[in-house]
């Protein structure tokens, strides 16, 4: 995108920041990405893309994203965790697709997608 303008270079700054929130703070859903050597090798970067969409589409202002290393599930990445009321449920052999639909299942509608889910802690 070519910055022509004031107005242009705010905009950027305003989805830049935007971004950011989505990586930081504190909400009451924390999303992490795996992105170890596996997990980036498997999709993750693809996975953590679609999640920050999804959730910036849908402008999801109680969810947070952000990313750990290997967990050591090398075999089902890319893996996520999605800790929502106490409950963390880690989801593996994810897709950009699939990932979306972890958000609109379990993030807004607090449906565990079981078939998908590969370790849970209370």
């Amino acid at each position: 995108m070519k910055i022509t303008s004031i107005e242009d270079l705010k905009r950027i700054k305003e989805e830049a920041q935007k971004n950011t929130l989505l990586r930081e703070g504190t909400a009451d859903i924390k999303i992490v990405v795996c992105m170890g050597t596996c997990g980036i090798a498997a999709g993750a970067r693809q996975v953590m893309s679609s999640l920050l969409d999804e959730v910036s589409k849908r402008n999801l202002k109680n969810v947070i994203i952000t990313q750990a290393g290997c967990i050591g599930l090398c075999d089902r990445e890319p893996l996520i965790s999605v800790e929502k009321g106490g409950e963390k449920v880690y989801y593996g052999d994810l897709s950009p697709d699939k990932a979306r639909q972890i958000i609109s299942s379990h993030v807004v509608n607090g449906q565990i997608i079981g078939e998908w889910v590969v370790h849970t802690e209370r």
